[in-house]
């Protein structure tokens, strides 16, 4: 599971503008004067990148690779059935589609089109972008599909039935916004979103969470819980989990902060708070067990849980005195060890670890007395694993694994008897067979030994000439594991490039201790363990400064934008993605009031004080020698927004340093609406690359 305001009386304070500052009309997203910089600046960009003699080979071959499709489909249980959502050439916005269980392990599945969201967008003059479902559990055939405009975090959610391929006359139908729901039964829903002007936090999140009936106008939607403006996080969530034994928890989620919140369970006396620490989180129901995650220590009755640790607590139990908790344990990490994720079947509870930032899966199974039993399952090495699916109402999952230099492969696990079953191999993307992977540490400033992997030919020289790209992310309690890119292996491992892969604090790869050691005032570290790597690569001669580059995106942007202004001197390229840039005025921008608890507030005069330090838009310095970054970014990204980017660059180009900006006009955070956007954007990444290290 992963972890995901400031007071209004405080809001003035928040994000002062200095009086100075050229650039804030770029901060008009949408502003005729902004959009006409941003255009002249796409051509200039395109002028360099799109007529290089790479740019035509690398979108197309980018592209084969997308829309391939011997791709794996990822499958999702509805009903019995397995779903998908597909997109390939002919299908460039997508189809949701669905076949059997026996279908789906074929070698060429027979599948049936459900919704055709290419027609849908023709006929409705929309520019769909699919976010996803959420359908009637457990087993009647009712789903909302959820639609984004242009591929921005709000959405529209509209009824549909799947058996009948169509939406459903006179159901479910909620408007536009940044909003959260959740199925309580086949005839009601609990939503949260602004009901009224001013229900949003200051990140933009709605705090107000209301029960719809069916047949019933928004109008007349009761309220079921009420946040206040002031919360922080990522906006009030409603919450219903459902186990295979008819068990029901439906849980109200109040964020306070980033990474804390208050819990409500719904019981027969209303909505209760339950007594679980602010930092924990429920994570899923099996046999009438309510699972918590936690990232703080957590003492009941003398025994302690630690951090990192996974407990359960009896539903009902729960449900009659909410806070007379007794927590069990479920998993607890060892040294160097995470939770990365979890899965419920039926009747059993899957795991997945990360030991050193190698993968092992489990069988959890409940006791009859109270605890739990485990088997590991015989799974490869050196490889990540990821869970695609579980079937809540049997006993299969699907799982993948995957590699740098390995294509993914799924399996079919039966939960009862532990079997796994190849169902589907990925064909390769690129000849690996020259390659090899390693995993090495750097030593960081305060001395933290900083694992990094290294993919890198099996001829490899140490004379510090190879073309090297370093990867990290170091946020959020994120964790980077090795995986299978076919773009990055065609287009850069091919033709000879090293590609390193940084376990950076900040992340979750060790568990909270090793996110929280980068949060707040205690943030450089992530930036100290970044550059340590890159001289690590440096002093081993595996690279240069002259042919190492860097790359990250949204909040290894951020990363991107550090490392450019305090270490300019170690790179030669340097490609920063949908970033935060401005950290004096991020919680002004998009939903940027959210991450206070990653980042501080400059409401806090020694958080404020921090930021400015490291604010890569405020520590741009005049005649400093820097590398010609390539920025990108996105107009719909209404989460972090291109204000960061374009004032980064505005703010270069007055200074008269070289860099490329492009700015992709949809496609929200994620970059790119369709595979044929992120295709193109990815082309110019290495495009730029290839020609600034080989």
């Amino acid at each position: 599971m992963r972890r995901v305001l400031v007071s209004t009386i405080l809001g003035a304070l928040i994000g002062a503008v200095p009086a100075t500052d050229p650039f804030l009309w770029l901060e008009d997203v949408h502003g005729s004067r902004a959009m006409a910089w941003v255009e002249a600046e796409n051509a200039k960009t395109l002028a360099v990148l799109g007529n290089d003699p790479n740019f035509a080979r690398f979108y197309a071959e980018a592209l084969t690779i997308a829309q391939a499709q011997d791709r794996i489909p990822a499958p999702a249980f509805v009903a019995g059935d397995i779903y998908d959502f597909w997109q390939d050439a002919q299908h460039v916005r997508g189809i949701w589609r669905r076949t059997t269980p026996e279908g789906y392990a074929l070698a060429s599945s027979p599948w049936t089109t459900v919704l055709d969201l290419d027609a849908l967008a023709k006929t409705e003059h929309a520019n769909w972008v699919w976010k996803g479902t959420q359908c009637v559990w457990p087993r009647e055939n009712r789903c909302l599909v959820l639609l984004s405009d242009g591929g921005e975090d709000a959405i529209t959610a509209r009824e549909y039935d799947p058996a009948a391929k169509r939406f459903v006359p006179n159901g479910f139908t909620l408007p536009r916004a940044k909003q959260r729901i959740a199925w309580e039964s086949a005839d009601s829903l609990l939503v949260s979103r602004a009901w009224t002007p001013g229900q949003l936090t200051a990140a933009g999140y709605p705090f107000v969470v209301k029960r719809l009936r069916r047949g019933e106008p928004l109008s007349s939607a009761v309220e079921v819980f009420r946040g206040a403006q002031s919360d922080g996080g990522y906006g009030v969530t409603p919450l219903v989990l459902h186990d295979g034994t008819g068990d029901r928890a439906t849980i109200i989620v109040r964020p306070l902060s980033t990474f804390t919140a208050q819990y409500y369970l719904m019981t027969a006396g209303g909505l209760q708070r339950l007594a679980v620490p602010l930092s924990a989180q429920p994570a899923g129901l099996v046999s009438g067990r309510l699972l918590f995650t936690l990232d703080a220590d957590w003492t009941v009755n003398g025994s302690t849980f630690s951090r990192g640790s996974l407990v359960d607590v009896a539903l009902s139990a729960a449900a009659s005195d909410p806070q007379q908790l007794q927590p069990e344990l479920v998993y607890a990490p060892r040294s160097r060890e995470m939770l990365d994720g979890l899965a419920t079947t039926r009747s059993h509870l899957l795991l997945v670890t990360y030991e050193n930032v190698r993968a092992r899966a489990w069988i959890y199974t409940p006791a009859p007395g109270g605890g739990w039993t485990k088997q590991r399952l015989d799974l490869p090495d050196n490889s990540s694993i990821d869970l695609n699916a579980a079937d809540p109402n049997g006993e299969s999952a699907y799982l993948t694994t995957t590699s740098f230099l390995i294509p993914p492969t799924l399996r079919h696990l039966d939960a009862d008897s532990a079997a796994l079953a190849v169902v589907k191999t990925a064909p390769a993307r690129f000849d690996a067979s020259n390659d090899v992977v390693a995993q090495r540490e750097a030593t960081s400033q305060d001395g933290t030994q900083i694992p990094y992997f290294i993919v890198h030919p099996k001829s490899m020289r140490l004379d510090g000439n190879n073309p090297t790209l370093l990867y990290a992310y170091g946020g959020f309690a994120i964790s980077m594991t090795p995986s299978y890119n076919g773009t990055l292996g065609k287009l850069w491992l091919e033709r000879g490039g090293v590609y390193a892969l940084a376990n950076i604090r900040g992340g979750g790869e060790f568990g909270p201790d090793w996110h929280d050691a980068g949060l707040t005032t205690h943030r450089q570290r992530v930036y100290d363990d970044f550059a340590a790597v890159a001289e690590d690569l440096i002093a081993t001669k595996v690279t240069s400064p002259r042919r190492l580059g860097i790359e990250g995106g949204s909040n290894g942007g951020l990363l991107m934008g550090v490392e450019f202004t305090q270490h300019p001197e170690l790179w030669r390229a340097v490609d920063i993605a949908v970033p935060l840039l401005d950290m004096l005025r991020y919680e002004r921008i998009e939903a940027g009031a959210s991450w206070t608890g990653e980042y501080g507030s400059v409401s806090n005069p020694q958080q404020r004080a921090f930021l400015a330090s490291i604010s890569p838009y405020d520590n741009l310095k005049p005649g400093v020698k820097y590398p010609e970054p390539f920025i990108w970014t996105t107009t719909k990204d209404d989460r972090v927004g291109p204000q960061h980017a374009r004032k980064f660059a505005a703010k270069l180009e007055a200074m008269h340093v070289p860099f490329l900006f492009y700015e992709v006009t949809e496609g929200g955070h994620a970059a790119g609406a369709n595979l044929r956007e992120q295709a193109f954007t990815s082309a110019l990444q290495w495009t730029y690359l290839v020609q600034k290290l080989m």
